[in-house]
């Protein structure tokens, strides 16, 4: 196979996720690429069908994403939330004047009865993205996280309660009867794909809905494609979100090798920053190749550097 025939397939959540998209979409042709994104933190919220790893993908994608914030637009005012405050409507989950724009119109063609996914590419379209941007599923899937105060749905524990809770387990509503994406699952059994990404998303509430679709480990598995995963734990720390937090509410030591447990009967290369380096020979013990690289991704210079060495790495699988 040349090339530029090779397919590949990411599996995302949002910030970390995103910025390997990013360096992904640089290294590779548009048409060589396909991102799913995690759907099981969309919510209602105002009315309205937010879809926050969705957005966060395409938005970076699209080069207009604020990257101090790591979600939401560049240069977002905030006047639509100030009135709804001065209105007396809730306020706890923030969203831009430019953000609002997206929100509204997917809902209001989800309302039609147009799909998620054809909604999804439609605002790519407008905002210049050229890689395919793809929902895990068109049905609703909502991760509840069981914490100490009871059952939350993931915004509420996420947002309104800014992580506080302590974390207990998950539960992703509606999984059992969701249907993965049709694109997603015919790409896994398309014979250009020449490798699967799992980016360095949390384990628990970005890739595990996606990876429990019903048939989508099954068709992992079977891909002839190579699996690769990267660690969103560095030295001990999540770079962004709850991960570390709620590994070690879980009882799971709060490392790269935790991570690569929650994956190994599906991937068949992990990498590690190289701050891990001394973990790669107890990952390898789970069956698993293990490099070490530098996974932090600060610029696009980070971003594409690594993405290339991904793509090196699978090309040696």
């Amino acid at each position: 196979m040349s090339q530029c025939n090779r397919k590949y397939l990411a599996l995302s959540g949002g910030v970390g996720g995103a910025k390997l998209a990013v360096g992904l979409a640089a290294a590779l042709k548009p048409e060589q690429l396909t991102i799913v994104a995690n759907t099981a933190d969309d919510f209602e919220h105002l009315g309205l069908h937010v879809s926050p790893d969705l957005d966060t993908v395409m938005y970076a994608l699209a080069g207009i994403d604020d990257p101090s914030r790591g979600w939401g637009l560049a240069d977002e005012t905030w006047a639509f939330m100030e009135a709804v405050d001065r209105l007396g409507g809730e306020t706890w989950f923030r969203l831009g004047d430019k953000d609002v724009a997206t929100h509204v119109l997917r809902s209001q063609a989800l309302h039609t009865g147009i799909r998620l996914s054809d909604v999804t590419a439609s605002l790519c379209r407008q905002l210049g993205v050229a890689q395919r941007l793809l929902p895990m599923s068109d049905d609703a899937v909502r991760t509840r996280v069981r914490t100490d105060e009871g059952v939350l749905p993931f915004q509420d524990y996420f947002v309104r309660r800014r992580c506080e809770p302590n974390v207990s387990g998950f539960e992703f509503h509606g999984i059992d009867s969701a249907r993965p994406q049709t694109d997603f699952m015919q790409m896994l059994t398309d014979p250009a794909l020449a490798g699967i990404v799992i980016c360095p998303s949390n384990p628990f509430v970005s890739i595990e809905p996606i990876l429990g679709l019903p048939g989508v480990q099954t068709a992992i598995a079977t891909s002839p494609a190579p699996v690769i995963a990267v660690s969103p734990i560095v030295g001990g720390r999540a770079l962004k979100g709850p991960a570390a937090k709620m590994m070690a509410e879980l009882g799971r030591p709060v490392n790269a090798l935790s991570v690569a447990e929650c994956y190994q009967a599906l991937v068949d290369t992990f990498v590690v920053d190289r701050v891990d380096g001394e973990m790669c020979e107890r990952i390898e013990a789970l069956g698993i190749r293990t490099v070490a690289e530098s996974t932090v991704m600060r610029s696009l210079e980070d971003k594409v550097s690594l993405a290339h060495r991904i793509i090196e790495r699978l090309e040696e699988s």
